[in-house]
C-alpha cells in the first residue's frame, strides 16, 4: 500500500487518468481540460502523476449530460462549486442541481421547438427579402423592435 502520510491518501485505491478516461468515455485530453477549467480535481503522486477518486466518474457524468443539453461549462462549474470538491453528491443534492437547471432547460426547449417549427419561414430579421416577409413583417415592424431574428427570439 502506497500512502501519502501527510494527506492520508491510499494511492492504490485511486484511478489513473487513463482508467478514468476509459470508465467515463471521455478522452484524457478532456480530463486535463476539465481540470484546467476547475470542473474536476486530481490528486498528484510524488511523481506528479494524476490520480482520481472514483467519485470523479459521477462528476464527469454530470458534466457530460449538462453539456449535451447545452449548459455552458461556466454554468456547470458554478453549479458544482456549491458542493465540496470531490464529495459524493447525494440524491437530494442532485435534485437541487437539476432544479437549478430546469427553468433554463425549459426555455431552451421552447426556443428549439419554435426554431424547429418555424425555421422554414421568416425568422423576423427585418430584411424584407423573402416573399413571406411582407406577410410576417409588414413595413419592417420587427426591425424597429431591435436587431436579429426577432420572431424566433420572442419570449
Amino acid at each position: 500500500m502506497v500512502v501519502d502520510k501527510e494527506k492520508k491518501i491510499d494511492f492504490n485505491r485511486l484511478m489513473t487518468v487513463g482508467e478514468v478516461a476509459k470508465r467515463s468515455g471521455v478522452a484524457v485530453s478532456t480530463l486535463h481540460f476539465y481540470e484546467k477549467k476547475g470542473l474536476i480535481k486530481s490528486i498528484r503522486t510524488n511523481g506528479n502523476q494524476r490520480r482520481y477518486n472514483s467519485v470523479i466518474l459521477r462528476y464527469i457524468a454530470i458534466i457530460k449530460v449538462a453539456q449535451r443539453v447545452g449548459i455552458p461549462l461556466d454554468e456547470i462549474k458554478e453549479a458544482l462549486s456549491i458542493y465540496p470538491v470531490g464529495s459524493k453528491l447525494s440524491a437530494e443534492q442532485w435534485r437541487e442541481l437539476s432544479t437549478r437547471w430546469r427553468s433554463d432547460l425549459n426555455e431552451r426547449i421552447q426556443k428549439l421547438t419554435r426554431l424547429r417549427d418555424e425555421m422554414d419561414w421568416c425568422i423576423g430579421c427585418g430584411c424584407l427579402s423573402l416573399d413571406q416577409c411582407p406577410l410576417r413583417n409588414p413595413e419592417d415592424i420587427l426591425g424597429r423592435e431591435g436587431v436579429g431574428p426577432r420572431i424566433l427570439e420572442r419570449p
